[in-house]
This record gives structure tokens, sequence and C-alpha cells, in this order.
């Protein structure tokens, strides 16, 4: 008895693994890639040739006329762990369309790695917008980024252990984004909602324990939304400070990016979903501080915040030519370990790294699962006299 034609969507009909595993099987599981490929390599054409893919029924509904998804009633608009790496809905956007204008004027800049000061009080008011922006990540290759405020990763936020933080998201971009708080404890349900395109979102929250902690965009598909630059880190200091240190942020994160058109390279969904990034970075630009390193002087102490924001690779961080004294698991100044030559962030963790920088010369700081660090997680801290 003859089946059916294979549809790529059945897939992801269900999120269940068992459901996947069988219609996997059925078909074959390099037909299944082929398909996928095939998929791609058809999105790709149509945004070379200026136009969006042949839609048909339901996926065609839910573009407008420049081929962008946008929000269809009755459609999911929470975050849901379900839907955080398969595509379970057909009117969720699987790729950044470069419609955020041309690369000509956009300018490569290096990204502060420096933890900013506290500000004065208790209460921090902070206001995000969500938006599409074309974000050069080295000087040679500009994505069609989805961000917070314009920059990839969005700003460092830095409060202290029991501050209120007052926090609103505004979306300005085409699709519907979030924001989730590693550092809060609140009902996700209701407070990292998704916005709908001009609307707003307001929550507060205290955080209850200091450290290292991402934030990033929670509308699904999740993998799409951080791997198109929607990830950034909140710092959250003990009551008592920490010892006097030079304080840096470091937050890894991968790219997986289409062929360029006019200039602008889109994020690219079924590359997410293989794990085999084109590029692997330190605060969103693969290798900038081997070109600009870390200045420190001989004598001071050093503190990384280390962040592994994804959306799916860890980080085996690592000094050459030291070893840290000190490495905060969790909330410090408790959960310390010492005398550490390499610790693993998880990807969605972030930990603190502390060394002491008593001899002078120039020491690279590396994901040490080198096939990352060979593609552009990698930096230099200058020991200087």
């Amino acid at each position: 008895m003859s089946q059916p034609p294979f549809r790529l969507s059945q897939l992801f009909e269900r999120t269940d693994r068992r459901s996947f595993l069988t219609r996997a099987s059925a078909m074959g599981v390099g037909a299944a890639l082929a398909a996928c490929g095939r998929g791609e390599r058809a999105e790709e054409r149509a945004e070379h040739a200026g136009t969006a893919p042949a839609t048909t029924g339901a996926s065609a509904a839910a573009q407008d006329t420049t081929g962008h998804h946008r929000v269809v009633p009755g459609s999911p608009q929470n975050p849901d762990s379900k839907l955080d790496t398969a595509l379970h809905h057909p009117h969720h956007p699987t790729s950044a369309t470069p419609s955020v204008g041309g690369a000509a004027g956009v300018a490569y800049h290096r990204f502060d790695p420096a933890l900013p000061p506290l500000t004065p009080g208790r209460t921090k008011q902070i206001h995000f917008i969500a938006r599409e922006a074309p974000v050069a990540i080295r000087p040679d290759v500009t994505i069609a980024g989805w961000t917070f405020d314009g920059d990839i990763p969005g700003p460092i936020v830095h409060v202290r252990q029991g501050d209120t933080v007052e926090f609103t998201l505004t979306n300005q971009g085409t699709v519907p984004h979030s924001m989730d708080f590693h550092a809060a404890q609140i009902d996700p349900r209701t407070a990292f909602k998704s916005v709908p395109t001009g609307q707003s979102v307001s929550y507060r929250f205290k955080p209850r324990y200091p450290g290292a902690f991402m934030y990033h965009c929670g509308t699904a598909p999740v993998l799409m939304h951080i791997g198109s630059g929607m990830f950034g880190a909140i710092i959250v200091d003990p009551p008592s400070p920490l010892p006097p240190a030079k304080e840096f942020v470091l937050i890894q994160n991968e790219y997986y990016l289409n062929a360029p058109v006019n200039g602008i390279a889109a994020s690219s969904y079924p590359k997410m979903l293989s794990t085999l990034p084109d590029y692997v970075a330190f605060n969103g630009r693969p290798s900038q501080y081997q070109d600009a390193p870390i200045r420190v002087k001989r004598g001071e102490r050093v503190r990384f915040y280390v962040l592994a924001v994804g959306p799916t690779a860890s980080c085996s961080f690592h000094v050459v030519g030291e070893q840290f004294d000190t490495v905060y698991l969790g909330a410090p100044p408790a959960n310390a370990i010492h005398g550490v030559q390499t610790f693993q962030v998880p990807a969605g963790g972030g930990m603190i790294f502390e060394l002491l920088a008593d001899v002078p010369g120039e020491f690279p700081f590396v994901n040490h699962a080198f096939g990352h660090g060979q593609k552009g997680a990698i930096g230099v801290l200058l020991v200087e006299e």
C-alpha cells in the first residue's frame, strides 16, 4: 500500500521524542536532513532574489507583503519550555530577514567588557527596546540582528542583591518578543509574556541571589531569538562587596548565518538546529579582544563574569599561563573553589572567575573547547607593569 507524501512539518507537529523518532525513522534520517537542506536552500534562493518563499494556507496567512511573519490570532504568545528547541507552530519565524537595510554605513565597534558601576539608589528602572538592527560583528561581516537597544549583546545590567528592578520592554520589532531574566523569581506566564509589535510589558522583581545571570528573549522558538542576538547579562552584587578588582563581563554566544544578501547575513534556524556555528564570540564579536586586548596593571586582581548564553554551546573558560585562585560556582562569596585551571560554564549559566595578575605579559583567554575557541571565542588579557 502506498504511503502519503512526507511533509517536513510533520516532524514538528508534536514535540515528544517518541513521535519525532517514529516519523524520522519512517522516512530515513538522510531523507529528513535532505528535506531540511532543500527548505533552507529554497529560502536562501528566495532571499537572493528579493522575494519570500512561496507559502500556502496558514503559512501564507502568517506573512505580510514584505515576507515578515506577523502575529496570527490564536497562535501561542507566551514562552513555553516545550517550544524551546522545536518549531512547534507554523506561524513562528525561522529566519531573521535581512530587512534592516544595507550594510553600508554600519560601523564595527569593540564592545566594552568593563562591568559598569552601580548607580545610586535601591530601585533600578530599566527600559529596553526590542528591534531589528544591522550589527557589524566583524569589520567584514554584518548580520541582521534581533536586538535589545540595537546592539549585540544588550546592555550590561548591574544591581545589588535585594534591589528592586522595575523593568519595561517595548517591542519595535516586526515579530513578538519578550524578556526572561534568569535573576528573577517570578511567574513567567505573565512577566515573561510575548509582546506584540508596538506594545510594552512591565514588571518588577528583586534578585534573591548574587552572581552572573543571563537575560534573553523567551518567545518561541527561543533558539531563534537567542541565536539572532536577543541576550545579555545582569550582574548581581552580594550585600557585602567582593574584594576590589578590575571587573569584566564576557558573554559567549554563537552565530549561525545564511549567505549575505545586500551585504547582510541573516540568521539560519536550520543551522541552529545543526549546532555547528559559523562563529563563536565573546560579547558579540569574534576575536575582538585579540585585536584590542583587555588591559590591567601588574598586581591587580582580575574578576571575569563569564556567561554562556548559547543558544547551545557551553564555555570551558581558561586563561593560558594562569590559574584561577577562586571560581564562584554559585552565589558569591559562598560556593567557591580554588586553584582551578579550566571550568565549564553551561549554556544558560554564569560563573565568576578570579585571578591575581602578578606576572606581566600577554595571557590568552579562551573557550578551551578549541573547536569553538578557534571560531572566535578567544581574547588576550594584557598585564602591564
